[in-house]
C-alpha cells in the first residue's frame, strides 16, 4: 500500500533539521514505523525473527556497529536493545553538527528506563491515530491553522459529503492505518476490537513486566468509556469499577496511569484564566480516549447503535474532534484545553497557539444546536470585554487584561456547509476540517 501523508510528517521533518535523532512515540498501530521508514535508508528491525538473534548479539557486544550503516537509520522496537539509546545519545554528543541521522520507534507496551533522558539530543514527538482528514472522510477544505493565522481567510460555502452515518462508522473503526489496507467494511471494525483485547490482556502487563488483573483493567477501560469526554471525577470512574471488582482506589489510579502510558486514555487540562474573579473554575480534567474506537469496543457498540442513541454519540463525537485537534496541535506547536465554570460559561475545547492566539470551540452533532453553541461562545466575548474594562478603570494600577479569542468556532457533525454567522462565529462541518 502506498504511503499516506500524515499531518505530523512536516513536524518530523522540521525536527530532523534541528536534531540528529527523533524518537516517535504514540499508541500501538498508529503508523509510527511506516512514517519513520519513509525517511530512512537502513531499517534495523529488532523483531524480525530472521535477524533478531544477530541484531541482539551486536547490540549487546558492540552497538556502535549499527551506526556504520547507511543513514538515516531506523531502529524499530529499540526497547529490545536498550543500549541503542545510549549509543545514539553519545553519537549526538560527539557530532553536534549532524542532523536527521537516527529515528527510533517502539511499542508502547514496553517501558524502558534509560541511564540518560536524551534531552537536547534525541527529540521526542507524539504520533496519534489518523484524523478524519487523513483517512479521507474529511475533504480538508477548511484549515484550522489558517483561521487563526489569517483574518481574511474565507470558509464560506465549503461543503462535505460526509454523512452522520459515515461518522458513526468512522468512530467505531478508528483512525488505525491498518484499516486502509483492508477491503471489507466489516473487517475494518475488527482492528479496534483486537487492539482493545490486547490492551487489557497483554499490553497492560507487558509494559513493565508487572502482572495486572485483566478484569480490573477491562472494567476500568469500560468505566472510562461510560464517562467519555466528561469532567466526572476519577473517584466516580473508580466507583464504577468497584461496583463489581474488589480494587482499591490507589490500585485503580495506578492502572489508569498505565492506560495513559499506553496512549489509551488522556486527560485534557482546564484553561484557567481568571476572567470571572468570583467564578469557581472547574479545573477538573476532561477524560478522552486517544482513539474513540477503543472505547466503543469496550462497550460492545457497533455503528448502527447510534441510530437510536444520538446522546451518547454526542460524547463520542466530541472525543473524535478533540483527537483530531490533538493531532493538529502537535503539528502546529499548540495546546488543547477546555473551559467550564460554575456560572455555566464553557468551551468544549480551547485551541491555543504558541504565540498566544487562541480559538474557543464548541462541538455539536446537530445543525439545530448551532444557535445555542453560538450564544454560549459569545458569552465569553462579553465576559472578557467587561473584565478588561474593569481592569483598566484605574490607569495607575491596571489589572490583568485578557486577550480576546482570535476566533469562535462551532464544529458540527452535520452542518450543511461552512459559514460565518453575523456575530463572526465560524461554523465548520467536521467533514471539511483539516489542520
Amino acid at each position: 500500500m502506498d504511503y499516506i501523508h500524515r499531518i505530523i510528517d512536516d513536524q518530523i521533518d522540521s525536527r530532523s533539521e534541528a536534531f540528529n535523532a527523533i524518537n516517535i512515540v504514540g499508541p500501538k498501530g498508529c503508523g509510527k514505523t511506516r512514517t519513520a521508514q519513509e525517511r530512512c535508508k537502513t531499517l534495523i528491525e529488532f523483531q524480525d525473527e530472521k535477524k533478531r538473534a544477530g541484531y541482539l548479539a551486536v547490540a549487546a557486544a558492540s552497538p556502535n556497529l549499527f551506526l556504520k550503516n547507511k543513514k538515516p537509520i531506523l531502529f524499530d522496537e529499540w526497547q529490545d536493545a536498550p543500549a541503542i539509546w545510549g549509543t545514539i545519545r553519545k553519537d549526538c554528543d560527539d557530532h553536534p553538527e549532524k542532523i536527521g541521522e537516527y529515528f527510533l520507534t517502539g511499542s508502547t507496551s514496553r517501558r524502558i528506563s534509560t541511564a540518560h533522558t536524551g534531552t537536547g539530543r534525541i527529540s521526542e514527538i507524539t504520533m496519534y491515530p489518523m484524523t478524519l482528514y487523513e483517512t479521507g472522510e474529511s475533504n480538508g477544505s477548511v484549515s484550522l491553522s489558517k483561521i487563526l493565522e489569517d483574518p481574511n481567510y474565507s470558509i464560506e460555502g465549503k461543503t462535505s459529503s460526509c454523512k452522520l452515518e459515515d461518522l458513526f462508522y468512522a468512530a467505531a473503526r478508528g483512525g488505525w492505518p491498518r484499516c486502509l489496507a483492508l477491503q471489507s467494511e466489516k473487517t475494518k471494525l475488527e482492528i479496534a476490537k483486537d487492539y482493545y483485547h490486547q490492551i487489557y490482556r497483554k499490553d497492560a502487563s507487558a509494559i513493565d513486566g508487572v502482572k495486572r488483573n485483566e478484569e480490573w483493567m477491562r472494567t476500568l477501560i469500560w468505566a472510562y468509556a461510560r464517562n467519555i469526554a466528561t469532567l466526572v471525577k476519577k473517584t466516580k470512574i473508580y466507583a464504577d469499577v468497584q461496583a463489581t471488582q474488589e480494587a482499591s482506589a490507589s490500585a485503580l489510579s495506578a492502572y489508569a496511569e498505565t492506560l495513559e502510558d499506553l496512549f489509551v486514555i488522556k486527560d485534557i487540562d482546564a484553561w484557567t484564566p481568571q476572567i470571572r474573579s468570583k467564578a469557581a473554575i472547574r479545573s477538573a480534567k476532561k477524560h478522552i480516549f486517544i482513539d474513540v474506537s477503543i472505547a466503543l469496543a469496550s462497550l460492545g457498540i457497533s455503528p448502527d447503535y447510534f441510530n437510536n442513541d444520538l446522546d451518547l454519540f454526542g460524547h463520542v463525537f466530541e472525543n473524535m474532534v478533540i483527537r483530531d485537534l490533538l493531532v493538529y496541535a502537535e503539528a502546529h506547536d499548540a495546546r488543547i484545553m477546555h473551559y467550564h465554570d460554575d456560572y455555566g460559561l464553557e468551551a468544549d475545547a480551547v485551541y491555543q497557539m504558541s504565540d498566544g492566539k487562541y480559538a474557543l470551540i464548541e462541538i455539536r452533532v446537530g445543525a439545530n444546536q448551532i444557535d445555542a453553541a453560538e450564544k454560549g461562545l459569545l458569552k465569553f466575548k462579553d465576559v472578557i470585554q467587561k473584565h478588561n474594562e474593569e481592569a483598566l478603570k484605574n490607569p495607575n494600577h491596571p489589572g490583568v487584561v485578557y486577550r480576546m479569542p482570535s476566533s469562535f468556532i462551532v464544529i458540527c457533525a452535520n452542518a450543511p456547509m461552512a459559514f460565518t454567522t453575523k456575530n463572526s462565529v465560524k461554523v465548520i462541518p467536521f467533514g471539511c476540517l483539516k489542520d
